[in-house]
């Protein structure tokens, strides 16, 4: 399964959204800068799923225009205009060519849901490799208004115990791609919020 970074390039501030080309091309979450469609179809012409992994603006503000192009069926776990298919904790949902487990991880967003296979787990704002903050194992923002630190921290540990020993490959929603040992980068991220580390100097 091949899976491209779609907004690598953006100049606007915006999540990662990658493209998964295979049995069943999907984008995972579409991205709030211009250009993502214009990047898509640098691999492919048809896409046949979009899945968010949350609804804040830098993860869905090109969703109406990646439909408009595509017509894409598009997955979510809150309600949206554009939603053709509701998800929940427990479904499961095909990515490209590998079946993946949608597990509700709660906490940086009440809509928040991630996505793991037996090799590689999207896992939207949960859980990100490096950020701002953090060179090796970092986790969402919980320092605004509806989010909450508490619940990103169960969010976390059920991510861990829902995770194959085997995941290799990690997918966030910012920072960089990592390929290696999965499970360490998320137990790191819940160590330090367990640990109370705050992500930003006025947390």
């Amino acid at each position: 399964m091949d899976i491209h970074h779609v907004t690598e390039d953006a100049e606007t501030f915006t999540c990662n959204a990658y493209l998964a080309v295979g049995e069943e091309t999907t984008l995972v979450d579409a991205g709030g800068s211009d250009g993502v469609i214009d990047a898509v179809r640098e691999y492919t012409d048809d896409v046949d799923a979009v899945v968010l992994t949350h609804q804040h603006g830098d993860h869905v503000a090109q969703l109406e225009a990646v439909v408009d192009a595509f017509d894409p069926d598009v997955y979510a776990y809150a309600d949206h205009p554009k939603r053709t298919h509701a998800i929940e904790d427990g479904d499961t949902v095909q990515i490209g060519d590998e079946t993946f487990d949608v597990v509700y991880t709660p906490g940086h967003a009440d809509d928040h849901v991630s996505f793991v296979s037996e090799t590689t787990l999207f896992s939207g704002d949960v859980v990100v490799h490096n950020d701002g903050a953090f060179d090796y194992g970092s986790f969402g923002r919980t320092d605004m208004a509806g989010q909450s630190r508490a619940r990103l921290i169960e969010s976390i540990e059920e991510l861990l115990a829902r995770m194959p020993d085997g995941v290799e490959h990690l997918y966030a929603g910012h920072g960089d791609v990592f390929d290696g040992d999965v499970r360490d980068v998320v137990e790191t991220a819940l160590e330090r919020a367990e640990n109370r580390e705050p992500k930003y100097p006025d947390e």
